[in-house]
C-alpha cells in the first residue's frame, strides 16, 4: 500500500519517534487487550475484523518509516464501546480505537478520549464528518466513513424516482408487488430508518446550537411536528404500510425477490440486491410530510485514549496514514461506507451507486453524540411499535414518550 502524506504533518512522523526512541514509553499496560509494552515503543491498536487486514498494511507503512511498531487487536465492534469506557482508566485498553461518532458524548462523559489536532486537513473531510466527530467545539477523531440510508429502487419495477410518499406508495401499487415499499421496522420499531419520515414533519430529536452541536436542553421531539408523525404513523398501520413483523432480514429478503420496487436501507444490502440481478437505482426519501426527509448520517473513524503516552505517535498514525486518500479508499472497498476525506470520496463516486448515497448523506444529518440520546432510544421505538400497532391515541402516546424521555435526561 501506497501512503501519500502530508508533508508538514510529516514533521510529526520524525518528532514523535524521537520522543519515544527517547522516552521509551508505551500507550498500554499488561493484559490481552494492550499486552505488556513497557519500555517498547508501540501503538496498540483496537480494530474489527473488516477494517484489520487494512489496517495491517497501513501499520507495516507506519512502522517502517516510523520506527514504531504497532499491535493490532482485532475487537467485536459491538463490543468496542463498553470495553474501552472500562478499561482507559486503569491504564489498560489501546493507544487507539476504532469508533462510531455517536459513542463520543459517553466516552468524554468519562473521560477516556482526548482531542487530536488535525490542524488546515479538517477542512480536507466532509463537513458533516468532521461536526459528527466533534465535542464542545473540539474533535475528538479521525473520521474515516459516512454512512446513511436512502431509496434503493428496483428500476425494472419503478423506472422513475417518486417525488413524494405518497407516489412512492402509488407507484409500489401499480407495480402489483406484495409490498408497495419496505423499510425495516420490526417488533420494537425502528426509529433510525423511521427518521427521515420523522424530519419531514419537522420534528428533530433535539435543537442545534449555532455550530450545528446538539443541545440537549433543547428536546424537539414532542413539538407538535411530533404529533403530526404520531398521527401519521398511526395511519400508515393502520393501512398495513409500516408493518412491524418485517424486520431488517425480511425487508432484504423480499425486495431481493423483487416483492416490492421500494427499499429504505443503506449501502450494506446493495450487494445482494445486485447478487440477484437486480438494475438498482439510489433516491432521496421521499417525505410525506412539507419538509425534506433528513436521514441520519453516521460516521465512523479512530479516537485516542485519554491515557496514552503515545500522543504523538498516535496522531501521526491518524492524519498521515489513516487520513490519508489510498487508505480511506482502500477502507471504501472492504466495508462500502462512503470515505469521510473528500478525496477519497470523489475517487470512489465514479460508482453511481456511492455517488447517489452520498448526496443524500450530505443532505442528512449527524446522529446526535450527546450522552443524552440514550434516553431517548429507551422510549422511541416501543412507542412507534405501539401506535403503529393502533395500541392507544397516537398524539397521547407520543406527548407521553416526549415526557418520559424529558424525566430521564432530567435524571428523574
Amino acid at each position: 500500500m501506497r501512503v501519500t502524506k502530508n508533508p508538514i504533518l510529516a514533521i510529526g512522523a520524525m518528532t514523535a519517534a524521537a520522543a519515544l526512541a527517547l522516552t521509551g514509553c508505551s500507550g498500554s499496560s499488561s493484559g490481552d487487550d494492550g499486552g505488556d509494552t513497557k519500555g517498547s515503543t508501540t501503538l496498540t491498536v483496537w480494530v474489527d475484523a473488516d477494517r484489520a487486514p487494512v489496517l495491517k498494511d497501513v501499520a507495516a507503512d507506519f512502522e517502517k518509516e516510523s520506527g514504531i511498531s504497532v499491535k493490532l487487536v482485532q475487537k467485536d465492534f459491538g463490543k468496542i464501546q463498553e470495553e474501552f469506557v472500562q478499561q482507559v482508566p486503569t491504564g489498560k485498553g489501546p493507544d487507539i480505537t476504532i469508533g462510531a461518532h455517536d459513542w463520543l458524548g459517553d466516552f468524554v462523559t468519562n473521560g477516556v478520549v482526548q482531542p487530536i489536532e488535525l490542524g488546515d486537513t479538517a477542512g480536507d473531510f466532509q463537513d458533516v464528518a468532521i461536526t459528527a466527530m466533534s465535542y464542545d467545539g473540539k474533535t475528538y477523531g479521525l473520521p474515516y466513513s459516512i454512512e446513511n440510508i436512502a431509496l434503493l429502487r428496483n428500476t425494472e419495477l419503478a423506472p422513475e424516482a417518486p417525488a413524494s410518499y405518497d407516489e412512492m406508495v402509488q407507484m409500489g401499487t401499480d407495480a402489483g408487488t406484495e409490498f408497495p415499499f419496505l423499510v425495516q421496522v420490526g417488533e420494537e420499531s425502528d426509529p433510525y430508518h423511521l427518521y427521515p419520515f420523522q424530519t419531514s414533519f419537522g420534528a428533530p430529536v433535539f435543537g442545534t446550537n449555532d455550530d450545528g452541536s446538539y443541545n440537549p436542553d433543547d428536546l424537539q421531539i414532542g413539538n407538535e411536528g411530533g404529533i403530526e408523525f404520531a398521527n401519521w404513523l398511526a395511519e400508515q398501520g393502520a393501512a398495513g404500510l409500516l408493518p412491524t413483523t418485517v424486520d431488517g432480514d425480511i425487508a432484504k429478503e423480499k425486495f431481493v425477490n423483487g416483492d416490492s420496487p421500494f427499499l429504505i436501507t443503506g449501502p450494506w444490502n446493495v450487494g445482494a440486491a445486485e447478487e440477484a440481478g437486480i438494475d438498482l437505482a439510489v433516491d432521496p426519501i421521499p417525505a410525506p410530510g412539507s419538509e425534506a426527509a433528513q436521514p441520519f448520517v453516521g460516521v465512523q473513524g479512530f479516537y485516542v485514549s485519554a491515557k496514552s503516552k503515545n500522543v504523538l505517535a498516535a496522531t501521526e498514525f491518524l492524519t498521515n496514514y489513516i487520513g490519508t486518500k489510498d487508505v480511506q479508499v482502500d477502507l471504501y472497498n472492504v466495508g462500502n461506507r462512503a470515505p469521510a476525506l473528500t478525496a477519497a470520496f470523489d475517487e470512489v463516486s465514479s460508482d453511481p451507486i456511492t455517488a447517489a448515497f452520498g448526496e443524500v448523506g450530505a443532505n442528512g444529518v449527524p446522529m446526535p453524540n450527546i450522552p443524552e440520546m440514550g434516553a431517548v432510544w429507551q422510549y422511541w421505538g416501543v412507542t412507534e411499535a405501539d401506535i403503529i400497532n393502533g395500541k392507544g391515541d397516537p398524539a397521547e402516546l407520543w406527548k407521553k414518550m416526549a415526557g418520559d424521555i424529558q424525566s430521564a435526561i432530567d435524571g428523574k
